[in-house]
């Protein structure tokens, strides 16, 4: 089997574009969504009707749940692409996005149908999509036991067969 073509700079770094805005968008969705039943938890418990979820359970959720999706979605989609060796972008846009979290989840926690900063978010597109330009080269492939180069070496005793004269 011949080895894989590489993807030219330009369409790979077009595609983890896409890719990582397609991303973004699932974990803002499942973020803003988790972090709205928190919302809706806390508002219950103050009127005195509990709806079962306290307000730290669903927000380590909500965080849990969009650090899981950002790399799942990455790798997924650039797979579905076509491409390989995505570690570097994967790694990139998951640590990425933790951080782009941390630093504006208070807007989302604080009113509904809040976006986190368009700025944060269209750096961690365009640094996603250079780590995808990251490739390792891949290792050589382990070479066979090779037979002695001098045919007049002797047989081994253990790579004797039965149509193997003896000697």
């Amino acid at each position: 089997m011949a080895a894989p073509t590489h993807t030219p700079p330009l369409p790979r770094l077009l595609k983890a574009a896409v890719v990582t805005a397609l991303a973004i968008g699932a974990a803002h969705l499942i973020l803003s969504d988790t972090l709205r039943f928190a919302l809706v938890a806390e508002a219950s418990a103050a009127l005195g009707s509990p709806t079962g979820y306290g307000t730290a359970q669903v927000f380590t959720t909500a965080l849990f749940n969009t650090a899981l999706v950002m790399p799942i979605v990455l790798w997924t989609g650039m797979r579905l692409s076509g491409e390989r060796r995505l570690g570097a972008m994967v790694l990139v846009g998951s640590v990425g996005w933790i951080v782009v979290v941390w630093r504006g989840v208070d807007g989302l926690d604080d009113s509904f149908g809040a976006i986190l900063p368009l700025r944060p978010l269209a750096l961690l597109v365009g640094f996603t999509a250079l780590a995808s330009l990251l490739r390792r080269r891949p290792s050589p492939a382990p070479s066979a036991p090779r037979a002695p180069q001098d045919p007049s070496a002797p047989i081994r005793p253990g790579n004797v067969s039965e149509t193997t004269p003896a000697s």
